[in-house]
């Protein structure tokens, strides 16, 4: 560990402090604004960093990307310093069987997106917890077809204006392929190595090296997704 954000602040200190009386979702709020104010302590504690590789683990809640500047003055600040910056998306592969928590989940990452401006991948997670007919079920989410999805989705709703705004979301999603997941299985060192190789094509990650592209590129993306259920499914 490069740098511990508690040697600086801890969320437990500010929510016991009787003068801030925050609650968990404030006191985050209030440390990730302290942190913002004291980049000079993360310069500090990062040191020299040439071709270094840096992984920041950060915050999940989904306020910090949407509603306040905090995360994306953190990503600005390392560019400044010229880091090349990749953000990793991750969402819980358990949350995602169903077309509507789907949508939220592709939403939330065009969210993080559209806030940080940073080339993002983004991933689903905890693949190796999910239950044979889960893995079947969640394969479809991988490469979705969004305008079936909208019948999966309009079925159910029966207000027409949430039906007009979910067909319209879809659509966006899929006119634009603005939003694609790749499967995380950590007990799969194939799976973890595809999701690494996105990262790294991203940030050109030793580019002094020999280049490479990803494994996983658009074109054979199905047959590498057909592959990875092929064997996890049958087990």
């Amino acid at each position: 560990v490069v740098a511990d954000i508690r040697e600086l602040i801890e969320v437990d200190d500010v929510m016991e402090d009787d003068s801030l009386r925050f609650g968990p979702n404030g006191g985050l709020v209030f440390c990730m604004e302290y942190f913002a104010n004291n980049f000079s302590w993360l310069e500090e504690s990062l040191g020299h960093v040439e071709d270094d590789y840096v992984l920041f683990d950060c915050p999940g809640q989904i306020e910090l990307y949407t509603h306040l500047p905090v995360m994306k003055q953190l990503v600005e600040q390392l560019q400044q310093w010229e880091f090349r910056v990749c953000g990793v998306f991750l969402v819980d592969s358990q949350f995602m069987v169903e077309s509507f928590k789907f949508i939220s989940g592709i939403l939330a990452a065009l969210s993080a997106m559209i806030s940080l401006e940073i080339p993002q991948i983004n991933v689903m997670t905890k693949m190796d917890l999910l239950s044979k007919k889960a893995k079947k079920e969640i394969e479809k989410y991988l490469d979705p077809d969004m305008y079936s999805m909208i019948e999966d989705s309009t079925n159910i709703l029966r207000s027409k204006r949430f039906k007009k705004l979910t067909k319209s979301i879809c659509g966006l999603i899929d006119d634009y392929g603005m939003v694609r997941f790749l499967p995380l299985d950590r007990s799969d060192e194939e799976s973890i190595n595809i999701v690494l190789q996105h990262i790294d094509f991203t940030i050109q990650y030793g580019e002094d090296l020999e280049f490479k592209e990803p494994k996983e590129c658009e074109e054979d993306k199905s047959a590498l997704v057909d592959e990875y259920f092929q064997d996890h499914v049958d087990e």
